[in-house]
């Protein structure tokens, strides 16, 4: 079971209780009627699926119901941080390296032949 830490309930809770709200920190339009098709189709629509690190929102819905961010590791599925939505974006290279270790079934049984 994944466990995601909620920045305003202050625990970790089962990932049942989330739901994940798409990208954080984008730049919204404050008319979005001036703007054209196709700027509205790449605001809507389009997002990157990069391979490493992202910044998504998150909601705690079946908990306190506030949106907060969070910094995933899209490889391992690994939350890095989370923090209060309205929040700057947290500089990842300063944050302290965890202890924590995955095991593998190729760790746990020996490497695979």
């Amino acid at each position: 079971m994944l466990l995601i830490y909620c920045p305003y309930c202050e625990e970790e809770r089962s990932e049942l209780e989330f739901r994940n709200g798409g990208d954080a920190h984008i730049a919204r339009s404050t008319n979005i009627a001036e703007i054209s098709d196709e700027e509205f189709e790449a605001y809507f629509f389009l997002r990157d699926n990069p391979k490493g690190v992202i910044f998504e929102r998150w909601r705690h819905i079946h908990g306190c119901g506030r949106f907060f961010n969070a910094a995933r590791d899209t490889v391992s599925d690994r939350f890095l941080t989370t923090y209060k939505a309205g929040e700057p974006k947290p500089n990842l290279d300063a944050a302290p390296e965890t202890s924590a270790t995955v095991e593998t079934y190729e760790a746990l049984e020996g490497a695979a032949q």
